[in-house]
């Protein structure tokens, strides 16, 4: 690509964009599978570590796990989502509007937050099983293990599965639907044979989100599993909690995550691509009313689906504002809380918003160029570096985390244990969120308009940012607005990265309830929730796009 044309300045972005993934990307994965490989007294090749985990039924049940729990919440998630983005689509809803902000919200707001709200209401002190117990005698058990990390993941991801079927839906022609009905097809044979089929892809695609996040969370697992372990949870233990060479133990379990998980992300997109189609949505759903006790009982199940979906924030937010008294709230409300936050763990507050904003920073610079290379400059490398730029997406975050300080922990480049280690997991992790988003606009910006700028005698660069560059800022800023969620709320990479001193809102939550400091968790958790609502709401003034990755 090089050899034989001038050097522009794309190909100057091209090879810089290179480098970055290579030494920050390429090279830490690469390390991790070497460590997987080494033997830890003498240093040679081994493969001690993966006999290890197949012999072990210790080690290789948490894979089992991880799976069951993934698959259990991938099919829990479809069966809520996509009836639920049916009957949004096909019928009047009251309050639609605010039923969609409540998905969203519920979506991006950290997981191990709602294990900690569901932790509050039915842990063993919890307020519905105390009630219960105390007043009608009915001992209704507890949130922890399986069935509470269950519900924790189906009632976050959910959203996943509702907004991309829910956009599908809007894209199909009805006159299918109407010419079905005109055959004599029942309703219900309608959707299982005409609607179904055509979603389909979708439904995959959605489906693989879902999955990939259940068998990534590193919060839940590890604050209501118990008994049940899980990968991530496992993998943490191995790195952290050993002392010395259990690190290349460590190092197997996350490359054979790494592996599962690019392996059926490859797998999906090889179904997606064979089964997607175009369609023109000529005639679309058009929303109809409901009659009879089915509009009241549909509301009913509607309205109580989002009370569950947002009882996590409310029961955090409620909580932050009772008095305590060691671990445990007492009658009153204050602010106490909120003294000791400020008191105690304001570098963690700021920590958080100064690492996501020159994380940002970098995101859109990337997200911009690659977005731009991929598409207008397109050859093989640009379209290995758009499908490299996925790969942190598809690993989960406690595995990226450990890469970097396999990586990063020794010379020429030390960087364990400082703020740019942190930093750079973000900008690597988040990247696809402003990546999609400035791909999806720019695919909609003919590109005869910066032929037009360089043919009245504008260089080709200066087209670039006098024109292009402003057409895209809507996809950019909502692009990147969703990274700055999503970095404000991450917990499974920071939790391997960080350090007293770089520590972050979601460490010092995470941190607080393992201390069984209730007020102090809910406390900061409220400030991370209204941030989150703050940016959510930005969003949906910039950008009318639904949320996508991929």
């Amino acid at each position: 690509m090089f050899n034989k044309k001038k050097w522009d300045f794309w190909r100057w972005v091209t090879l810089g964009v290179s480098f970055v993934f290579i030494i920050f990307l390429i090279y830490p994965i690469a390390s991790l599978f070497l460590s997987s490989f080494r033997n830890t007294e003498t240093g040679g090749f081994t493969l001690s570590h993966f006999a290890r985990f197949f012999s072990n039924k210790y080690y290789y049940q948490t894979l089992i796990n991880s799976l069951v729990i993934s698959i259990s919440a991938t099919i829990c998630s479809i069966l809520i989502g996509v009836p639920l983005a049916y009957v949004m689509t096909s019928y009047h809803i009251k309050g639609k509007s605010l039923i969609e902000i409540i998905v969203i919200l519920s979506m991006l707001s950290p997981p191990f937050i709602g294990a900690y709200s569901w932790i509050l209401l039915l842990g063993r002190s919890g307020i519905v099983t105390k009630f219960f117990l105390s007043t009608l005698g009915i001992d209704i058990g507890s949130i922890y293990g399986f069935k509470g990390i269950l519900l924790v993941f189906s009632l976050k991801l959910f959203p996943f599965i509702y907004l991309y079927v829910s956009g599908a839906l809007k894209k199909l022609d009805s006159s299918l639907l109407e010419a079905g009905e005109s055959l004599g097809c029942a309703p219900f044979k309608r959707i299982t044979t005409l609607l179904i089929p055509l979603i389909t892809p979708t439904i995959l695609a959605s489906s693989l989100l879902v999955f990939m996040n259940s068998m990534a969370d590193f919060g839940t697992p590890m604050l209501i599993g118990e008994g049940y372990r899980v990968m991530p949870v496992v993998i943490y233990g191995e790195f952290v909690g050993e002392v010395g060479g259990e690190a290349n133990f460590a190092a197997a379990l996350a490359s054979m995550m790494t592996l599962l998980t690019t392996s059926l992300f490859a797998i999906q997109r090889y179904v997606v691509e064979k089964k997607s189609f175009v369609m023109s949505s000529l005639l679309p759903i058009r929303p109809t009313k409901l009659k009879g006790w089915k509009n009241p009982l549909t509301h009913i199940l509607i309205y109580t689906l989002m009370f569950f979906a947002i009882l996590p924030q409310i029961v955090v937010i409620f909580t932050s504002f009772l008095k305590t008294k060691g671990s445990s709230f007492v009658q009153g409300f204050s602010l106490q809380s909120y003294e000791t936050v400020f008191r105690n763990t304001s570098s963690a507050i700021i920590n958080t918003f100064l690492y996501s904003f020159i994380a940002i920073i970098f995101i859109v610079i990337l997200g911009i160029f690659i977005a731009y290379i991929s598409i207008r400059r397109k050859s093989h490398i640009t379209r290995a570096l758009d499908a490299l730029s996925m790969v942190p997406y598809i690993i989960p975050g406690s595995v990226l985390g450990i890469t970097l300080l396999l990586a990063f922990n020794k010379p020429p480049l030390i960087l364990s244990g400082t703020i740019y280690i942190l930093i750079i997991a973000y900008v690597i992790r988040r990247l696809p969120y402003t990546l999609r988003s400035s791909a999806g606009i720019l695919h909609q910006l003919s590109p005869s308009v910066e032929e037009a700028a360089i043919s009245l005698g504008s260089s080709p660069i200066k087209s670039f940012f006098k024109v292009t560059l402003i057409m895209m800022l809507p996809g950019i800023l909502s692009g990147a607005i969703l990274s700055w969620i999503t970095v404000i709320n991450e917990l499974s990479s920071s939790v391997i990265l960080y350090t007293g001193w770089t520590r972050t809102m979601s460490v010092a939550i995470y941190t607080e309830v393992i201390r069984a400091s209730y007020g102090t968790a809910a406390a900061l958790s409220t400030i991370l929730t209204l941030s989150t609502a703050i940016l959510l709401t930005l969003f949906f003034k910039l950008s009318k796009q639904k949320i996508s990755i991929i």
